[in-house]
């Protein structure tokens, strides 16, 4: 058996104590110790504080530290940093807060028995008061990461909701984390907390890592504080507080951003409130809410599923459908074809099924719709039905078809070359007519050759829409590069930045593994032209950009103020020209390339694709 050891200075040291090899001898140790700490003052209680971080991060699901009251003496730890300020400011005891904290969250975020044990273990007042802003931003972001995960479990939430100010606090730090992190921290280097400096790189980083996990700091604070919202959502009495103007049309803009991608942040919490019947008529009610899902949906977002269930619940509900049908429908006639979405199965089935059951409800009073509206449902259900005839259609009259719209898409890329932009895209509309339901191949090329089309003649709401259907068509959905990069331009004349990023991102990398010659990247290069616009986009879609402006750190002036440094560059993203001159016309119906483009067969002396991403 192994002995503590003689060397150690500090009495029933917890390092120690762990060492102790009898199992029962170390279990009455450690629980002597848990019921002590919180009233000792001796120096160096920090370092089993974050040694017990370490241990509840990597085994977040062991009993033994939980049964022996860990969240006791976490609770305990908190109260004595709010009450007793001398000692919060002795040693490094200013740590110990946050330490604790983050103990409590991790120990409760899987285990729903361990969550009992939090709250009968008195965890969640003091949890509170950091909430409320008592100590810093910093004991916010896992305070309410500690009770999000309680609120998560259906035997613990009653115990978080009895505080009725958590749901307020939770929507206040919603709308105000990215404002408080900057202007607390990000936007003064000299001013900076040091203990904060240290939580944040490990005492590993300077100036710039610290900044840049500020950043993501204050996204997890604003998500987290979205997720406990998201807990009191479910419930129909909390929705009269959570469904507040003012709140609900800044839901689109939360994201998670670059920096953490895994939240659904806002737009989750939008799903949560369509899904309930008291939720869905403030939603309804709020057009800039509406336009946001439909971009959403209609982007290569990671959550672009949960907008459009948003807006198919809106359709379904008889009380919201006429309030938004005729801003929706198109957006959903887009996303009609797309098949499988992640792990959702036949999401374009689903659609037009809601779509036909628009139609079919017509007659009843509230749920009427615009004969414009109806026209484009109708047409899609024709395009459908079209399908099904063309199943029984001898192959021989298919090929017919496909000869008739080849001809006709090589009019238009005669128009185009010649620079008739208006009478290609009609050429195009024209074959996309003839083009046959099943020339899946054919008809992502025909929509985006026509969204190139609209964007020359600056439609950019034609282009996206055009964009959107070839890359629903496309095999897998939303990976046709060139159409990708086309809804990116689009999407930027209308100044969205957020989803021309995530487009221009996800061309670049599709380029990075394309076989196509025109647009596969040289020596892992980026195309410039790529490059500029996601630079663009990320100066323009910075978390910090609207706290940034607030507070004096951004000039508005035009588009090339750079947030990020001194460096900056203002130059202008072309179009990338393309013509079908190269192939002497000669395209297969199956084949993908729409058309040659000798811009992008250049070798591009440009910063690779992970350079970009820290401009």
């Amino acid at each position: 058996m192994d002995k503590v050891s003689s060397e150690c200075p500090y009495p029933g040291c917890f390092f120690c104590v762990m060492k102790e090899g009898n199992p029962n001898k170390r279990r009455a140790s450690v629980l002597k110790f848990f019921r002590e700490l919180p009233s000792q003052d001796d120096d160096g209680q920090v370092l089993p504080i974050s040694g017990l971080w370490n241990t509840a991060m990597a085994h977040p699901n062991d009993p033994e530290f939980v049964e022996l009251g860990i969240f006791e003496c976490m609770a305990a730890l908190i109260w004595k940093g709010l009450k007793n300020r001398r000692w919060l400011s002795h040693d490094q005891n200013i740590y110990i807060p946050y330490y604790a904290a983050h103990v409590i969250g991790s120990y409760t975020m899987n285990m729903e028995e361990f969550a009992e044990s939090a709250v009968h273990a008195g965890v969640v007042p003091p949890l509170v008061e950091l909430l409320r802003g008592r100590l810093t931003w910093v004991e916010q972001r896992v305070a309410v990461r500690a009770l999000g995960h309680l609120a998560t479990y259906a035997s613990t939430f009653p115990a978080v909701a009895s505080h009725g100010e958590i749901l307020e606090l939770s929507i206040q730090l919603a709308m105000s984390s990215l404002e408080i992190v900057y202007s607390h921290f990000y936007q003064y280097v000299d001013r900076r907390l040091s203990y904060h400096c240290d939580l944040l790189t490990r005492g590993m980083g300077g100036v710039e890592m610290e900044s840049r996990k500020a950043e993501e700091w204050a996204s997890q604070l604003q998500c987290w504080s979205l997720q406990l919202i998201n807990c009191f959502a479910f419930k129909p009495e909390f929705l009269p507080t959570i469904c507040k103007p003012e709140f609900l049309v800044k839901l689109p803009g939360m994201w998670g951003g670059l920096v953490n991608e895994n939240s659904p942040a806002g737009v989750g919490l939008l799903r949560t409130i369509c899904h309930q019947k008291l939720g869905r008529g403030p939603v309804a009610a709020c057009h800039d809410i509406i336009e946001a899902l439909c971009n959403i949906a209609r982007s290569s977002d990671d959550w672009q599923y949960m907008a459009i269930d948003c807006l198919l619940w809106l359709l379904q509900d008889p009380n919201t459908c006429h309030k938004v049908i005729d801003k929706v429908v198109p957006a959903l006639i887009d996303l009609a074809e797309i098949t499988t979405l992640g792990d959702h199965k036949k999401l374009g089935d689903s659609i037009v099924n809601v779509l036909q059951e628009c139609i079919q409800s017509q007659g009843s009073g509230k749920s009427s719709i615009s004969s414009h509206t109806r026209e484009q449902i109708e047409d899609l259900l024709n395009s459908k039905q079209k399908f099904k005839w063309e199943k029984n259609m001898p192959k021989e009259d298919l090929h017919i078809k496909q000869a008739a719209a080849l001809v006709v898409k090589l009019e238009g890329n005669s128009l185009f070359s010649s620079g008739n932009i208006s009478g290609a895209a009609s050429k195009y509309s024209e074959a996309l007519t003839l083009c046959p339901m099943r020339s899946k191949k054919e008809r992502v090329v025909l929509y985006s050759n026509r969204a190139q089309c609209y964007l020359l003649l600056q439609q950019p709401l034609a282009a996206i829409s055009d964009a959107t259907r070839a890359l629903c068509l496309h095999r897998p959905a939303n990976r046709h590069a060139k159409s990708l990069w086309r809804r990116a331009q689009a999407y930027d004349m209308l100044g969205l930045a957020k989803e021309s990023l995530l487009d221009a991102i996800l061309f670049i990398n599709e380029c990075s593994q394309s076989n196509d010659p025109d647009l596969s990247l040289r020596q892992n290069k980026v195309p410039d032209y790529a490059e500029r616009l996601v630079k663009k986009q990320m100066r323009a879609a910075w978390l910090f950009r609207e706290a940034a402006i607030k507070h004096g750190g951004v000039h508005t002036q035009g588009d090339g103020d750079n947030i990020y440094g001194p460096e900056n560059d203002d130059s202008e993203w072309e179009t990338a020209s393309e013509s079908d001159i190269g192939n002497d016309g000669r395209d297969d119906m199956g084949n993908d390339d729409d058309w040659n483009n000798d811009d992008e067969r250049k070798d591009y002396d440009k910063p690779s694709l992970k350079g970009i991403f820290t401009v």
